[in-house]
């Protein structure tokens, strides 16, 4: 076992967000670049692979610190971060250090009254995130629903028969252009192209 090992992790929960200001907050706590650990994805488990290596470390490396910049950090569902949170610091016997809430350092107060208020705030600050979580969700599900119900199209919009289709198509059909120059005329893709032919040339004979 390697004595004072303090490891960071840093996580975004898609490969477009940054990552900047976590990282920032981390070395300027004084932890090394590579014992920084970084995961662009979601915190709905923790099934994520930066994360299940760290754990490994964490696991060989009993009487560490694990940083993060914010609870939400670890993982958004409030029963899996409590959950993880006991077997970090009960099973591998590793501190936590919360930098934007003090009151979650389990590296002080570790008497029975200290024990309790982290625990209470750790309590408070998963469900709080989890809520967030579920808000995100249900308003995205909300717009979903709204758009339907207003009909709008989510996907491409739909190719519309134009009349004005019928004499290129007629060239077509008569042999006096390809159907790649008549698709040209037309603007249409191949799948588009005989989707119409096929629904309205009732209409062009």
């Amino acid at each position: 076992m390697i004595e004072n090992n303090i490891y960071g992790y840093a996580r975004v929960s898609t490969k477009e967000q940054k990552i900047d200001r976590q990282l920032e907050s981390l070395l300027n706590f004084g932890i090394e670049k590579d014992r920084i650990f970084i995961d662009k994805q979601s915190g709905k488990d923790f099934d994520r692979n930066e994360y299940q290596i760290l754990k490994r470390f964490l696991k060989l490396n009993q009487g560490s610190t694990l940083v993060i910049k914010s609870i939400d950090r670890l993982g958004r569902n409030y029963k899996e971060i409590i959950n993880e949170w006991q077997e970090l610091t009960k099973e591998y016997n590793i501190d936590i250090v919360v930098i934007d809430m003090p009151l979650l350092d389990t590296r002080k107060n570790k008497d029975l009254m200290g024990t309790f208020v982290s625990d209470l705030v750790l309590q408070i600050l998963s469900f709080v995130a989890e809520q967030e979580r579920s808000f995100i969700k249900n308003r995205q599900a909300e717009g979903i629903a709204l758009a339907k119900k207003k009909k709008k199209h989510l996907g491409r919009p739909k190719a519309e028969w134009k009349q004005e289709y019928v004499v290129e198509y007629k060239k077509w059909q008569n042999q006096q252009q390809t159907a790649i120059q008549t698709m040209k005329n037309l603007g249409l893709k191949p799948t588009t192209f005989y989707k119409l032919y096929n629904k309205n040339k009732e209409t062009i004979s």
